[in-house]
């Protein structure tokens, strides 16, 4: 028997905003995660990316506030915490949502615009609080956020959340709340290092696993063309041209590759634009605003838009480079295939990335389909990947190769895959600290 939300003892309010959606049927992440969560136990929730995660947690959230409304002054009850800034605002437009007929207050804060507006509507004591950890931090310490009351903390991407770049800002903002509180842990993957260090925050915890640690949804079909890195242009081109490709996604390592590809795109009259953290947040909205309208065909960005972003009818995730990290590639391609939809996932592989593809393969456990027909394929790295010959990329891993300084490879390209890090500020660029987060 099919299970429906009217099922789940949420309140009318919420079932009547779900039915307005057209939401009548939970998913599996939903169905398991949401009895746990209005129990009042910590949580922590794996399943893949578009199976719903989001409401998942939001909409026992908004049940339990409601429920438990405070006699007194309002305060914030509840923070989600999110490694991006367009996870943040998707996010909070879900509770809004969602809770639309209740009389819940939400608010976001996040880098890379002004602190004013959101100063302002702190000042009205929202319920709950979405944020990055950066922005976060920065208005605690000047005061404008208080912590102290908070009953539900929730960390949205939690993977992302507790690797090495972001643990040190979480575990400042855990320090200043209630150690009585529910917490709750989302992710699409979960290793076993970070489901430790997230169980250190967490009182007993409870284990949803909807789907294996790594999983990618059957409806994406995964394909990677072998092509000289100097081809790459113009088989993206040539891709993207087709009248098959209705919207497309194409994924960077760097920011400033991003803005070539977007650049060049334009002048093969592929409507396009680019997404990364050295764009302002306004630049940000107004690019993804457009690619979700449609005016735009092709989005071009780092590992910032590869949580977060959740646009119908992508029809394409195209991956010009293929990410360091395997992890990241299921993030990536679950950009498609959203809904039960199906998409197409294409990367493009390199000499030096075999090893990368190799990667991505163990651990999805689903080898990648060669396009063998396109004009720009490679047979040499076709053959590396067949003989199993060791590529630089491998045998760098191993020690035995030393490959000169790459310009790619610099500090500040790798922090540029990194979703939004909390910068580091010198005495010299104190006064510019509001500024970049």
């Amino acid at each position: 028997m099919q299970q429906s939300f009217s099922n789940l003892s949420l309140h009318k309010s919420i079932l009547r905003a779900l039915s307005e959606e057209g939401y009548h049927t939970p998913t599996p992440v939903q169905q398991k995660a949401i009895p746990e969560v209005l129990s009042g136990k910590d949580l922590i929730a794996v399943a893949q990316t578009g199976t719903g995660k989001t409401a998942a947690f939001s909409l026992p959230m908004l049940h339990m506030l409601h429920a438990q409304r405070p006699n007194g002054a309002r305060h914030i009850r509840a923070l989600i915490l999110t490694p991006t800034r367009e996870l943040a605002l998707q996010i909070d437009e879900s509770l809004r949502t969602y809770g639309r007929h209740l009389s819940l207050r939400t608010a976001v804060v996040l880098g890379g615009v002004s602190a004013g507006k959101q100063i302002k509507t702190l000042r009205q004591n929202p319920d709950i609080l979405v944020a990055t950890p950066g922005r976060l931090l920065d208005l605690f310490g000047q005061g404008h956020v208080h912590l102290h009351q908070i009953d539900i903390l929730v960390l949205d991407e939690a993977d992302r959340m507790l690797d090495m770049g972001f643990l040190p800002d979480v575990k400042k903002i855990v320090s200043q709340l209630p150690t009585n509180r529910q917490t709750l842990l989302f992710s699409a993957t979960m290793s076993h290092d970070i489901a430790r260090l997230a169980k250190q925050m967490q009182k007993n915890p409870v284990q949803v696993d909807v789907t294996p640690a790594v999983s990618v949804p059957a409806k994406i079909a995964q394909q990677v063309l072998f092509v000289e890195k100097k081809n790459k242009r113009a088989l993206l081109s040539d891709i993207l041209k087709d009248k098959g490709v209705l919207r497309a996604l194409v994924f960077t390592r760097t920011k400033h590759l991003a803005n070539r590809l977007m650049q060049h795109l334009s002048k093969q009259g592929i409507s396009a634009d680019a997404i990364h953290s050295n764009k302002t947040q306004n630049a940000r909205q107004k690019a993804l605003s457009a690619f979700h309208r449609g005016r735009i065909k092709v989005l071009v960005g780092t590992d910032i838009i590869a949580r977060g972003i959740d646009v119908e009818g992508i029809s394409h995730v195209i991956n010009y480079e293929l990410p360091h990290d395997p992890e990241s590639y299921v993030h990536r391609i679950g950009r498609t295939a959203r809904a039960g939809s199906a998409g197409t996932a294409l990367s493009f592989c390199d000499a030096e990335e075999v090893g990368l593809l190799k990667g991505i393969e163990r651990l999805t456990r689903v080898p990648l389909t060669a396009v063998e027909d396109h004009p720009f394929r490679s047979n040499a790295i076709a053959e590396l990947r067949k003989s199993g010959i060791s590529t630089p990329t491998q045998r760098k891993r191993k020690g035995r190769f030393t490959p000169p300084p790459r310009k790619q490879h610099s500090a500040s390209s790798q922090v540029s895959t990194q979703p939004e890090p909390t910068p580091k500020f010198g005495r010299r660029n104190r006064r510019m600290k509001r500024t970049f987060r």
